[in-house]
Formats: structure tokens, sequence, C-alpha cells
């Protein structure tokens, strides 16, 4: 019987399909027309796809046993997590640690539950910061390094690591293997303002609910993601196949914040950025409305103004400029660009906070849908003894805990105190030298008494002026001399931090995490750009009377590079800009100070001599 050629072509298409099926089982395939044939034959595998395998499978021996299953105490799982320092210290995800409370247990995959607690957190990034408590007094804990997650390309291959649905009763982690499938993607907040995701890692490996706050790494074993997000299909709890991660990037913004206990927030401009009109290029975003309490309108920002770039990085579109901004906190200092009437202008701004200061009580913002802790089998609620864990938290209106503030201001006091010991020196200072304004020089001095009923600041600079900073809380008053901003008040709240630490002020010393510090060279031309004057700082926040003041430290040898000095929360600053700096009787003191206020330099003042009487007793 003739043979019909469409059914001759189903047979060849046939036996393709069977050789590409069981070639990849690694057992070769020949056909005839008729029927195919299967022979034995090994097929040989390429060295690079061996490679490519044994690389993958050492990466995930290297980095699973710090990848965490974050716990209620008692053991019921409710998220993932990884190990960032050998002293403890874990990523995860708020909505993770909002179930469980302060005080929590982790595990990890040596199948031991450690007692846990929670350092900082982040509610409107979805980050947290907690730290496991080792068995062993000493014992380091094994971690990951971080990388760069402005490296992360669209198709670079990617593992996630956790535990979803709670399935490995050893802690385990589950691993996931995927491309990259999109970068620098914005998801908007779950409801109040919270568990915004900007900037982040879009990826087509899988992710589960129990992933929540587990890692994202590359190739290389490098933590590039905290796991968070995922699109599920409306109707049930079904992957989709897509899922998000907070950038590795965003997270190192705000861990001085979470490192220093914390209730981080975010930035705004206060300003409303917007497409220009529809016959200008799409390209161009300009604002449309501002804020005339922002930090950002005193700088000269204005409605209509074009927003060229934001810290750096090109603006052209809405949701590119949600993303650059929502990876900043709040208060960071940041250089944006702006075009007006064709002529570029770059500006030095201080964000706005994104979350309400005051919050009623009863109605403090919640995500609309906190996860659910998944039981595990023999893991029935119980009495359960007091956990030590409970040492390490102090709770303390406006932060996460105060236990862990209180530890890294000391930290940081401790080593400033390394430049010089002034706890002696608690009585009257003077400050001898020359100053000079523009093309006016003259005589400075400046004496801080503090021998008296109250402390009072006599200051020498073109007049004579005189200020009694816990006497007064008029702002005009302690902004003086006209024009500095409020220089006697900042060199009165110097001297007492130098001389008392915290227990100098009564309204609060506080760490506050890392910021970028932009120090103006004293002499030459200004800088090509204002981003490559900055230097990244630890901060330390004190108030006194009436004043607050923000102190900056170089994290790298927590040298004090200046101090801005507020008489009012919504004016600008007196800022003090450190240079120069000299032994005097064996303390190191800076010999030059720099005095700014608002966009201008108010003064240089050359300190010749610095001099010290006895304490009152």
């Amino acid at each position: 019987m003739k043979q019909n050629p469409r059914s001759n072509r189903y047979t060849a298409s046939r036996g393709w399909l069977a050789a590409i099926v069981l070639g990849l089982g690694g057992i070769a395939v020949s056909f005839s027309w008729e029927r195919p044939v299967v022979s034995q034959a090994r097929a040989e595998v390429e060295p690079a796809v061996m490679q490519a395998q044994a690389q993958r499978i050492a990466v995930i021996q290297k980095v699973a046993p710090a990848v965490v299953a974050v716990c209620m105490r008692g053991g019921q799982g409710v998220g993932s997590g990884v190990l960032i320092s050998p002293d403890g210290y874990a990523l995860t995800n708020f909505h993770v640690v909002q179930p469980t409370g302060p005080i929590l247990q982790a595990g990890l995959p040596d199948g031991v539950l450690y007692d846990a607690v929670v350092v900082g957190i982040d509610r409107v990034g979805d980050v947290a910061l907690i730290k496991l408590l080792p068995k062993e007094p000493g014992k380091p804990f094994p971690y990951v390094p971080l990388g760069d997650s402005d490296k992360v390309r669209i198709g670079d291959w990617s593992l996630a690591m956790g535990n979803p649905f709670s399935l490995a009763l050893d802690f385990t982690p589950t691993v996931t293997y995927g491309i990259v499938s999109g970068t620098n993607r914005y998801q908007p907040p779950e409801g109040r303002g919270l568990l915004e995701y900007t900037d982040c890692i879009q990826i087509e490996t899988s992710i589960n609910p129990g992933n929540s706050g587990g890692p994202l790494f590359n190739m290389q074993g490098e933590l590039i993601g905290i796991n968070g997000r995922g699109s599920f299909e409306k109707r049930g709890r079904v992957n989709s196949g897509v899922g998000y991660a907070i950038s590795i990037n965003q997270i190192k913004n705000f861990l001085g914040h979470l490192y220093a206990g914390l209730d981080a927030d975010h930035a705004t401009l206060g300003a409303i950025v917007q497409t220009a009109a529809e016959d200008a290029p799409l390209s161009q975003m300009v604002i449309t409305q501002m804020l005339e309490e922002s930090d950002a309108y005193r700088r000269g920002l204005r409605s209509g103004d074009q927003l060229v770039s934001f810290a750096g990085r090109i603006v052209t579109s809405t949701n590119q400029y949600k993303n650059i901004l929502g990876i900043f906190p709040k208060e960071w200092r940041v250089p944006i660009v702006i075009r007006r009437n064709n002529e570029r202008m770059e500006l030095l701004v201080r964000l706005m906070g994104n979350l309400p200061q005051e919050i009623e009580p009863g109605k403090r913002p919640v995500p609309e849908k906190p996860p659910v802790p998944i039981p595990l089998p023999g893991k029935e609620p119980r009495a359960l003894p007091p956990s030590p864990a409970a040492q390490l938290y102090k709770p303390k209106k406006g932060y996460a805990n105060w236990y862990f503030n209180e530890l890294e201001r000391d930290k940081l006091l401790s080593a400033f105190r390394k430049h010089g010991d002034f706890s002696s020196l608690a009585g009257n200072w003077t400050l001898e030298g020359q100053y000079q304004r523009g093309e006016q020089k003259g005589n400075f001095r400046c004496e801080i008494l503090t021998s008296g009923e109250e402390p009072l600041v006599k200051m020498l600079l073109n007049a004579s002026y005189e200020l009694a900073p816990l006497k007064t809380s008029d702002p005009a008053l302690l902004r003086e001399p006209v024009g500095s901003g409020g220089l006697m008040a900042a060199l009165y709240h110097y001297q007492r931090l130098l001389t008392q630490g915290p227990k100098g002020f009564e309204g609060e010393c506080a760490h506050g995490g890392h910021e970028p510090f932009y120090p103006f060279p004293l002499e030459g031309p200004p800088p090509g750009s204002l981003a490559s004057l900055r230097v990244d700082c630890a901060v330390l926040r004190t108030r006194h009377g009436a004043v607050e003041c923000k102190w900056y430290f170089d994290r790298k040898d927590s040298r004090l590079l200046g101090f801005e000095t507020y008489t009012t929360k919504d004016s600008d600053p007196c800022e003090v800009y450190c240079h120069d700096y000299r032994p005097v009787e064996g303390r190191l003191l800076p010999h030059r100070l720099e005095v700014r206020h608002g966009d201008r330099r108010y003064a240089v003042i050359t300190v010749e001599k610095y001099s010290f009487s006895a304490p009152p007793r």
C-alpha cells in the first residue's frame, strides 16, 4: 500500500522529538522514516556545561549555611532571612517580623533553632535586621558577602533560597534557579505607604510564601537582594513565576539605621515631578508642585523647573523618578541637577520624610495582609520560658530597639574619644584667632562660660554678641550672629558634646544611622560636582534646651567632620565644618572652622589658641 507523505513527515517529526527528549537523558537516538531506532551509545556532555553545574553546586554549598528560617517563638515558620555578619546579624522582611514581635527564633541549616531579637526596621522598604544569639559565646555564624545590585543585568542567572511553606523541618533551605527578568522595577505600596518596592529586581527564579525575607544570590555567591513579593494569581496563592527582590544597594543605604535600632523612614523631595506637556519631549520631567516648607524649596527649586538628574542618575520618566527617590532615607542630602531657562544648575537638597511623624494611638500603619504563621508538626503553641534575647530589647518611642541604638552610640563615641578625652575639661573654654567674611577680616574670640549658674556664650566677630543658651527659646536670638544660623549656640553644644557626652543632652543623644556629608574646600575653585565632596559618615543626634544638633563622624576613623545646629525644625541650620586638626594638650582639635548657612559661606574662622579653665566643683 502506498505510504502517505504527510504520515512520513509526521513519523520523522516524532523521531526528532524523541531524539531531543531522550538525548537529554544521555541516550542517542537514530531513526528511519518508518520507525525510530534507539541505540545505547552515551552522549558526550560539553565540559562547559559540567563546569557551570559544578560552579552552581559549589556556590549553593557555600552560601546555604547562612540562610535563615525565621520563626515565631516555639518554631512556627513565618519566613526566611540571611546572615550578613559573623556576630549573627541577619536581613529579612519587615512583614516577616511583624507577626513575631521583637523576640523571635531563627533556624539554620545546622538544624538548630536560635533565639533572636529584632534590631531595626524599615516599614516602607519592607526590610528588617535581626540578631541571632549564638549557643556558644563567641562562636561565629556563617555569613555571606554583600554584592553590588547595580551590576545586575537582565538575563543574569540567580539563586533564591529560603524556606517556602516551612517544608524543611531541619531548616535546610529550598533552592530555586532562574534568570533576572527585569531591573529597576517599581512596585507600589501594599497599603498606607508601607511595603513599597522601589528600584527592585524582578526574577523568574521561583519564590513562594515562606520565601519572604530570603536571599537572592548572583552566581558568585554574593547577596544582591532580599526576596519579598511575588505576582500571584488573584483567586489564590498560585505563583505566576514573577518575583521581586529588594536590591541590596538600597538596603546598604539603610544598614546604618538598622544597626542603630531605628524605625527608619524613606525620603520624599517635597515636590511633585511629572512628565512635561504633550508637546514637549517625553523624556523631560518637570516640577509641577512644591511644598514651601521643604528644603528643596529653600534651595531654590521651583515649579516649572526641569529635573535632569537625581543623586547622579538621569531622570526621564515618573517610574524612574520614583525608583531613584525610594532608595534613600529621609534627611539625606543628595545633589540634583535642574534646568531653568536653558540654564543648568546643581543643588544640594535635604530630603523630607515619607511617613507621618505622629501617629494616633491605635492607628499605627500595618500591612493590609500580614502573613499567617505556618505551624510545624509537633510545634503547637505552649507556654514558653523567658527568652535570653529579651535582654537585648529596650522599647522606646520612635525606635525599633533602643538597646542597639545605645550600643552603636556608645561604640561611636568610644572611637571618637581616641582622638582626645575632654571629660576633665568641662569648665570654661576660650577660642581666639581670626575670621574672614568675604573681603572682611578681623579678630575672633569666643568664650563658653559654664562655671556660673547659667551657661553664657560671648563672641567677638565683627561685633560683640552674648547668648544665654538655656534662658532663651527665641529662634532669632539663638541664630546670632545674624547670618550664621546660630554659631554661638553651635559652639556651646560642641563644647558640651566633647566634655559631657550623652549625659550633657537631656532631650536626646542617639545614633542617627549613616548619612553622606559634603565638606566644601576652604580654598580654590568650587568643585566640579557636589558628588565629589561626599564622605560617608556616622551620625549622632542630640537635643539640649531648644536646640537640636546633628554630628557627622567619618566612618573610616571616627573623626568629627562637622555638625549642624537647628534652632527650629523648618529652617536652615548653622553648618560648621571642621578642618586642620592639630594637637592641643594631647588632644586633637580643629584649627579652621568653615561656617555655612543656607547656600552661602558665612565665615572661615582660624583658631590660633584654645584655653581651658578648671571645671566648677
